[in-house]
């Protein structure tokens, strides 16, 4: 139903395109002989005031037919009174220019119907400024740029939406110029930065060409409530979060001492294979996140080597090898002191896990003196509790349980409310109390949920029914993979299900964004579309964007079948979109084209001179195999994406 309706709102687009044709080429005195929606021969015609009307088989575009439209070699076009060409240039004008008109004032009225009508509900991430993750391998990652920064701008082109992200990079040759702010959420403090990056092939991508300044995700809450229409959303019986306290309308907001901007992020934090730690360093109590590694990796000395024997004994660990535990790689005293740090089998391990730029200053290597207090919020007073602590990994996460993030806000405030509703005063009490005597477990909106165990998805129980549906998925993933014909695409791919399918999971079912009120004015609207076709255009004809990334017909189709089932406010919205798509590209100074059509009349009227019919031709038919050559370019690699969405 929802392709239907998509291919009929995209033929209604076509249909007021060619009528904007049909009525001005009446009123100047043209004799329309043929209206048609859609090519290829006729599924159904029929006469009405001595035009033939009718729709195509194929309905991706359409034509009005004028008498002499279409070049006779046997006859002159300019000699048919009633004629395209027989008519003067100014009215010639008037006819191309109607289709592309129809199709911008539909655009008004359609971006007019979405500001009267209240506007759409929106994801916060949409619209938010804030960076939800950072690429560790980018230069922008190197130059300190980190979840919760914000994006102002991209090559001096003001930051609109979390489309930015993805289009700019795409847009850019080889280097993207970034502006922002770097903001410190203890303090408040914001620092402006600007830096100018070098484009690189996206990580997760798995075809080349798709570029990125390393930004992979915009910020976004993470709630876990009921479904859309109040439905029961439970957790899996198996969830890591069954018994964690837990509740409808909880937002993420904190994991193992970092304030959470994004699900990317979440499980970086859980699968960074780092225990929390709470340490005395000179008197002052703080939080860090250290490394766990398998014993088998590190150098102890035998001295070390023998109590760590003892530790084992202690904590009843004896059923597992020694080589096998997971410890600090720390020289570490009986209760619990930092003496030094241990040398590792392999410097590429050491590398991995101390690299040269922490994620965070929490990341920092443990000084010697360093007493450790408690792990995963765990008090502990001796070496043997640490090593029995550490062979289970646990993750510690604060909710803010406030029901207005639940409530619409305005998107153009949405940034400002996210700040005013972290009060991180009350969040800090409730994060730094965690390891210590005094554990407060709930402050103001915040409550710190009992510690989590992550499991893998193959160690989350399911019903029979799901376990099967889920091994079909990894089999039809596994064999969409080994059909890439690039072996390094296929590599690269296999990477990233290899990634996917060990990842630990904390058994959230479906989480849900904070939603906001998008409703700029309606010539706000239409701005920020041209400006976005305008920039498009432009890194097209440069040689900067690939034709391969722009939509074709099946794409359109796809995008108004896809957004149709979210709402007709969002359909309504992108068929304005296309339409003024349509009267932009349809006045490109192309033969083909209207545009082409008002340039070479606004020719001859500066000239004087008709275009003789078969510079006409040597002119038109090259770009009609052109277009329909582009056409097939873009359906070919619409078709490409949507059946590797399939798979």
């Amino acid at each position: 139903m929802f392709v239907l309706l998509a291919i009929l709102g995209i033929s209604f687009l076509i249909f007021i395109h060619e009528m904007g044709h049909f009525l001005m080429a009446r009123r100047v005195g043209m004799r329309v002989e043929v209206f048609s929606i859609g090519f290829g021969r006729p599924i159904f015609s029929w006469m009405h005031k001595d035009v033939k009307w009718q729709v195509g088989w194929l309905p991706f575009g359409g034509y009005v037919k004028i008498a002499g439209s279409e070049l006779d070699k046997e006859q002159n076009p300019y000699e048919i009174p009633d004629g395209f060409f027989g008519k003067k240039p100014i009215d010639r004008i008037k006819v191309a220019l109607m289709g592309p008109a129809a199709n911008l004032l539909f655009a008004v009225l359609a971006f007019s119907f979405l500001w009267v009508s209240g506007g759409r509900e929106k994801n916060f991430s949409d619209f938010t400024s804030k960076i939800g993750w950072v690429d560790p391998d980018s230069e922008l990652y190197a130059q300190g740029i980190r979840p919760g920064d914000e994006v102002t701008s991209y090559n001096n082109q003001q930051f609109e939406s979390a489309a930015d992200h993805t289009a700019a990079p795409m847009r850019s040759e080889d280097h993207i110029a970034i502006r922002g702010e770097k903001v410190n959420y203890l303090t408040g403090e914001k620092v402006p930065f600007e830096d100018t990056v070098k484009v690189y092939q996206h990580p997760g991508a798995i075809e080349k060409g798709r570029l990125t300044a390393g930004i992979l995700s915009p910020a976004s809450y993470i709630i876990y409530n009921r479904l859309p229409g109040g439905q029961e959303n439970p957790l899996p019986e198996s969830s890591p979060l069954k018994n964690s306290g837990i509740e409808y309308g909880d937002r993420i907001v904190w994991a193992n001492g970092e304030i959470v901007f994004s699900v990317p992020q979440l499980n970086q934090i859980i699968n960074s294979n780092r225990v929390l730690l709470t340490i005395d360093r000179n008197g002052q109590i703080l939080l860090t996140r250290t490394p766990r590694v398998p014993v088998k990796e590190l150098k102890p000395n035998s001295e070390f080597r023998e109590e760590l024997k003892d530790w084992q004994f202690e904590a009843k660990l004896n059923n597992i090898k020694m080589q096998n535990l997971f410890a600090l790689p720390y020289n570490i005293s009986n209760d619990g002191v930092v003496l030094g740090p241990l040398q590792f089998v392999d410097k590429e391990d050491e590398t991995n896990t101390f690299p040269k730029i922490p994620y965070t200053p929490l990341e920092n290597p443990l000084q010697p003196g360093d007493r450790i207090l408690a792990i995963d919020g765990i008090p502990i007073k001796h070496a043997s509790e640490l090593l029995k602590h550490l062979q289970t990994y646990q993750v510690n996460l604060i909710v803010q349980r406030n029901p207005t993030i639940t409530q619409l806000e305005k998107w153009y405030g949405a940034d400002q409310a996210f700040d005013r509703e972290l009060n991180i005063a009350d969040l800090q009490t409730v994060a730094n109390s965690i390891g210590t005597p005094s554990t407060i477990t709930h402050q103001g909106d915040f409550y710190l949920l009992k510690p989590t165990v992550p499991k893998r998805r193959n160690e989350l129980k399911m019903s029979p029914e799901k376990q099967a549906q889920v091994a079909a998925e990894v089999l039809e993933q596994k064999h969409a993979i080994q059909s890439i014909e690039d072996p390094e695409l296929r590599a690269h791919a296999l990477r990233l299900f290899d990634q996917q399918e060990k990842r630990l999971l904390i058994g959230l079912p479906l989480i849900q964004d904070r939603h906001v009120q998008y409703n700029p004015g309606p010539f706000t609207l239409f701005k920020n579309v041209f400006q976005e076709i305008q920039r498009t255009l432009a890194a097209l004809f440069s040689g900067i964007l690939n034709p391969k990334w722009l939509m074709g017909p099946v794409g359109i189709i796809q995008v108004v079948h896809d957004t149709s089932m979210n709402g007709l406010l969002e359909a309504v919205y992108w068929l304005g979109a296309i339409s003024l798509n349509l009267g932009v590209i349809n006045l490109l100074p192309i033969p083909v084209l209207d545009g082409g059509t008002i340039l070479m009349s606004l020719v001859e009227m500066a000239t004087g001179k008709k275009m003789p019919p078969k510079t006409l031709e040597k002119l038109i038919i090259p770009f009609v195999v052109l277009l329909v050559g582009f056409f097939v370019f873009l359906t070919y690699h619409d078709l490409e994406r949507l059946f590797r969405g399939f798979w």
